[in-house]
This record gives C-alpha cells, structure tokens and sequence, in this order.
C-alpha cells in the first residue's frame, strides 16, 4: 500500500519582512513568544469540534498546568534577572524587561481566552447532561449529602486561620489555592479577617449522586457552604479565591560535597520560592485584595483578576472514563508481531536484527520486558541504565533492584535535576542503593539526558551486549501518551559506544573513537552543523540536498544559521517543531526552502529524528538517518549529555524515513503551518476532501521493523524509498 506522494503539504510562498534587519538578531523569534504560541494551538485543540467534548477539556487543563509552569520557570528566571538590571538580550535582541512586557501582554490574553473556553465548554456538557454547580444551584437533598462529605472527608483535612496580630498571614506554597474571607459576628460584636487554604489533597470537584446525568460541584464552595461550622458564631461579609505561582528554579552550590543532601535542601528552598504570580478573584473585596498582595509582596503588574474559575488545571478531574461517548475511542498499544513469534523472548527478537518500536502505538511495555528479563536471566552479568524520569511506582526500578539483589552487577545513573521530578529521583535512588545497585549521578554541572540501557549477556563463551537507546523518559505512564521511539539492538559497534558513554558519566572519561554515536556536550552540536553543512555542499554542487527533522524545539543560535545557509544554498529543509521554534521559515532571501510545522493532537509528539538525503532524494536507501535524546537548544547541546544515534539499519532506516517522517509531513488534520513572522496557522482541508491523519495512520498501521514472520513487504509506507 503506498500513499501518493501528492499528499504531502507544498512549501508555503516565501513572504518579504520589510522591516526586520536580517542580518541582526531579527533574524531569530523570541523564544518565550514562541513557547506561547505553542501553548496558543492546544488551547485551540480544546475548541476543536473534531475532538471529543471531554478531551477537549483536557486540553483546556494542560494548556492550564503548561502556562502556570512556564511562570515558575522561564518567567521566574527572567525576572530574576530583571530585577537585577540584567539587561543582556536573548537570542532576539531582547532584554529580560522586555521580554517580560511582551510576555504579560500575551498571557494575560491566553487566560481571558481559556476563561471562554471553559464557559463554552461547561455549556456544551450541560448539554450532554454533566453539569458544574455552585452552591446557589444546590438542592436539599444535595446539601444533606455534602454535609456529610464536608464531616467526614474535608473537615478533619483543613486548616482555618484567622488573620491579626497574635495570626499572621500563614506560608502558601507553589500553586497554593486559598479563601480569603471577610467575616463578621452574628451578634453584630467584630469583623474578622480570616485565610482558609484549599487542601490539595482533596479532589477539586465533588462528585454528587443521581441518577439522571452527572453533576460535581468545586471544592471551594462545599467551604464557603460550610464557613460557619468553620468560625462558628460568624457569617461571610465579602470573599475571593487566589492562588500563587512561586518561582520553581533551584539554585545549587557548585561545590555541593554530597549531591542528594544539597538537592534536598534545594527543594526546601523551591517551596519558598518568591511569588511571581498571583491570580485572584476579579470581584475581590478591596480590603482584602491589599491584604493578599501586601503580605505576598507583589505589585499590581503581577495579579492577575480572573473572571471565572481559578485553577482551570484542576478540569481533568472532569475527564471521567464513565462517559466513553465524549472521550477519543479506546486504542490498545500493539505488541510487535517478532516479539510474539519468539514468544516474548526480548533478546531473541533483537538478535534476530534491529528492532525500532514507535511508542504509544507499540507498547512500552516491551521496554520493561527487556529489563525484567534481563533481571530473571541467569546468563545475563550486568546491567546499566539511566534514568532521568520515571513513574513514582516504576516497574524500571523494580527490575533494576530485582537484578541488583540476585546478584548481578547494576548501575543506575540516575539524575537529580530532572525538573519537578527532583524528589521522586532522590528517593529512586535510595531504593536502589538499598538493593545493593551502583547509583551514580554524572555530572554537577551538565545533566544526563540519555536515554540508554545496556544489558550484558553471557552467550557460550563471549559477552554480548544488547542495548537499548530512546528518545523518550523511562516512563511506563507518559510512555502511553507521548510519541517516542526505542531502537533495540545488539549490534557490537553500538554496545561499545553505549559502554564508552556510561564510562564518560561515572569516571569523566571523553569517550573517542565512538562508531555510530555522537554526544554533548562534546561532539553533538558539531556533528549536526558538519552534516547540515555537508548537504549545503551538495546543494551547491547542483546534487540532490534534503534534510527532515523532527524535535520539541528549535532554538540554538549556531544550528539555525546552519539551516539558513543550507536554504540559501538550495537544500529543502522540512522540519516539524512541535513547541518552541526560533527560526523564521519562508522568508525572502532567508529561508525560502525552509517549511516549518507544528503536529498537537492524541498523542504529544515528543520524538526526535534527523535525516540528510546524503546527495539524495529522501527518503533513501542511502540516507544518513539518527535517533536523539536531544533537542536542537543551547541547553541540550552544550549543557547536558545527550545522544545522536546514526540508523545502520536499513529496515529502520525506511521506518523511520518512509513511516514515521514521511507521515509526519504529510499529516494536515492537526497541523499548523509557521511563516516568517513566527506566527502558526492551522493548515485547511478543503470541503469535502480526505485529510491525513498521522496519529490515525499509526494506530491503524504495523511498523516496519516489528513485522515478525509475514516480513515488511505489506506495511503501509507513506513514499517510495530510492533505491
């Protein structure tokens, strides 16, 4: 089966900017701006009429839970820096201060605009008879049953304080959600100002019974129903709700003497963090809204006044499985047909060749079928895995520990600075230590992003060792939503490399003579630049010049001008960048043969890939293709310790050339299109006519190299390959 080549969205007419210097910083998109942007097309996915009413709301809550972290760290970052009268400019030309004007300006319109959402969609559930009350709307019988919810299940659970001199305003930390209350005596004898925290060990939304729809009420008004249990004597003269964003960056010493120690006391330090945002009720009581801001010192600048719902994050509590109807149809990730025809035999599947798995349509579970055989395993002598992030009840550590307490040789290389993911990894660690595992944290001043595992196995009278390298977390639950790919394999040359990058992290030895792997912070950056300059040559030579790539974000300074003078050259450069991109695509006498596009849809795409034509039409039998842990950013490449793997393989070389990318470009159901002022643009479907779907395509279609005994030569490919 192949799909017309036609498919496959032209190149967007090159546009002129006029009045941006191209030879000066302009030449770049702010990154912040662009980051935004990205947030910009999930909300949009939320209005989506194509999507299910409840994933809808999903997306409305990610794009929630995505900008309250981008404030308490890429914000808190610059304006710590502001605040300094740091005026060194970012890529763009820049300074903190203005970055953050533009950065407020554009927020605060992405709230107003999740704030509609979320009437339109409450309104759009109401019709589908799910409904979200407020106290006003409840009826006696609901109220008698959240007397007993609030009893037995919240009162025990809150803290409330009054605010005076012997009680001063109490510590809220990051994402602290509140009342504040204005209160006075029944009895006509005092007011009284008082604080009451929203626990958020408790779920936001109350579930209440009936048979006849779905109904749930927000926590905070089961409290403010119940303030007079809570200050007895006392009723509600004037309220609001806020919640506080505090600055999440850690800062550690550079002569930290024992790492886990110095991160522990870190993250204390997190938790204190300075307020950077404070989002409040738009009809606060003035009184109260002084008190709020004076006691969390921030400045006007930094409130924000809401009108609606605080915490829209909270919304996928609403996402619940009993209303299949209003989420995407179920999908079972597929196990791969060789891994069956060895009944579950991980190592046999890989020897008998190279085996890429494209997550979450191929389980990940087989990742941690590797690990776990390779625990049972009586010929297997040693394991070494890296570990950035991982879930809380990992079954990746359990193998880990499982193998390290029969004896065989673990080393776990496990970092600490994963972001958010700090404690989880200290306590990881610890577990494994106890197991009797080597745990080792790499560097202080680079992080290990890699993603890699090796298992060691004695086979006859020699060692072979099978690795496995991904561009994604070791991570059995984001595994099922996040596009990744897992190459297996136990080829010699690419074990060697494997082993020499573990030596770098735990003895600080520069790996040389690596065959198929390139990394940072050492080689990776100039790798790239060479191939890109490689094709720029061809170009030049009147040959065949193509370059796909496929990454999170585009933003190193040194690899975009790379690509501007490939374009300039000739090469066709199609990249697709599903955040952050600081390039200006199809511009004039810049970037003409540049096409830029975004994919948000089911699945987040999270993998990254490059391909060089290599003086040929891609996709190509003599391609150059990689897998990476890395995206194309000044922290990735020159900060942390990342890997380029190059495809040997020619099965994995078509899937991922003639699959997995050629799919990617042609997809025009959830693409957005970027011209050269940065800005997206979803891509139109005219009336009436198919549009490609490569999430769809996926789902539907084997990959090339999981194809067990029926072979490859009936799975769906998107293009020819050239011979």
């Amino acid at each position: 089966m192949m799909i017309a080549d036609f498919l496959e969205s032209p190149f967007p007419e090159p546009m002129a900017l006029d009045d941006v210097d191209l030879s000066t910083a302009d030449r770049f998109v702010n990154r912040e701006l662009s980051w935004l942007g990205f947030n910009d097309r999930v909300l949009e996915e939320a209005e989506n009429p194509r999507v299910p009413l409840l994933e809808r709301m999903r997306f409305l809550s990610i794009s929630a839970t995505n900008l309250d972290e981008f404030y308490t760290v890429r914000v808190a970052g610059l304006r710590e820096l502001a605040h300094a009268g740091n005026t060194t400019p970012g890529l763009d030309g820049r300074s903190p201060a203005e970055q953050l004007s533009l950065i407020d300006a554009h927020a605060r319109k992405l709230m107003a605009r999740q704030q509609d959402v979320f009437r339109s969609l409450t309104s759009e559930l109401a019709s589908e008879n799910m409904h979200l009350l407020d106290r006003e709307g409840l009826t006696d019988a609901d109220k008698a049953f959240l007397d007993d919810v609030f009893l037995d299940q919240v009162f025990p659970v809150l803290s409330p304080l009054a605010i005076d001199p012997a009680h001063p305003f109490p510590f809220l930390p990051n994402e602290g959600f509140a009342l504040a209350l204005q209160l006075d005596r029944i009895n006509g004898k005092g007011p009284l100002r008082a604080l009451l925290p929203v626990p958020a060990q408790i779920d936001r939304f109350i579930r209440l019974p009936g048979e006849d729809g779905h109904r749930f009420l927000p926590l905070e008004e089961l409290l403010l129903l119940h303030v007079g249990r809570l200050f007895p004597g006392y009723k509600i003269k004037g309220h609001c709700a806020f919640k506080v964003l505090r600055d999440s960056d850690l800062e550690l010493e550079d002569e930290a003497e024992d790492l886990v120690r110095e991160f522990e006391t870190a993250l204390k330090r997190r938790r204190r963090g300075e307020v950077v945002r404070l989002k409040m009720s738009d009809n606060a009581p003035p009184a109260l809204k002084s008190l709020i801001m004076d006691e969390l010192h921030v400045t006007e600048d930094e409130v924000v006044e809401v009108d609606g719902l605080i915490g829209i994050a909270d919304l996928s509590e609403l996402v619940i499985d009993d209303r299949a109807d209003l989420l995407w149809p179920p999908f079972t990730p597929r196990v791969p047909e060789r891994v069956q025809d060895h009944d579950g035999d991980m190592f046999a599947a890989i020897r008998k060749k190279d085996m890429l798995l494209h997550h979450p349509y191929e389980t990940f579970d087989m990742v941690v079928r590797f690990l776990a055989q390779a625990a049972r395993d009586p010929d297997v002598v040693a394991i070494k895995q890296t570990l950035y992030r991982t879930s809380r009840n990992s079954p990746i550590v359990d193998a880990l520990c499982e193998a390290a307490e029969d004896g065989k040789s673990v080393t776990a290389f496990v970092e600490l600075k994963a972001r958010f993911d700090e404690a989880a990894n200290i306590r990881q660690s610890r577990r494994l230590e106890r197991a009797g595992a080597h745990v080792v944290y790499g560097f202080l001043n680079y992080k290990t992003h890699a993603k890699i595992s090796t298992v060691v196995r004695r086979e006859g009278k020699k060692l072979a060792t099978y690795t496995h390298f991904g561009t994604g977390n070791y991570h059995p639950i984001t595994a099922r939503i996040y596009t990744d790919v897992s190459l297996f394999t136990c080829n010699t040359d690419l074990g060697r490399d494997a082993t020499k990058v573990f030596n770098y992290l735990s003895g600080y030895a520069q790996p040389d003579d690596l065959q198929n792997l390139a990394i940072s912070p050492l080689d990776l950056k100039s790798s790239l630049i060479e191939m890109i300059e490689a094709e720029t040559a061809l170009a030049r030579d009147g040959k065949p010049a193509t370059i796909w790539a496929k990454m999170n974000s585009l933003i190193e300074k040194d690899v975009i001008d790379a690509l501007y003078a490939a374009s300039q050259a000739g090469v066709q450069i199609s990249l697709v960048i599903r955040g952050i991109c600081g390039l200006r695509p199809g511009v004039v006498g810049l970037s003409e043969n540049i096409r830029v596009k975004s994919i948000v849809g089911r699945f987040l795409e999270h993998s990254r890939l490059v391909c060089f034509g290599n003086g040929h039409v891609l996709p190509s039998k003599k391609a150059r293709v990689f897998m990476s842990s890395a995206d194309w950013m000044s922290r990735n490449l020159n900060r942390r310790v990342e890997t380029l793997i190059e495809i040997t393989n020619n099965t994995v070389k078509a899937q991922i050339t003639g699959q997995i990318m050629a799919a990617n470009l042609h997809d025009v159901a959830q693409s957005w299109v970027m011209d050269g002022s940065g800005a997206f643009s979803r891509e139109m479907v005219p009336e009436g006519e198919f549009a490609f779907n490569c999430h769809r395509f996926f789902m539907e279609n084997p990959s090339l190299s999981g194809r067990g005994s029926a072979g490859a030569s009936d799975v769906p490919r998107l293009t020819h390959t050239e011979d």
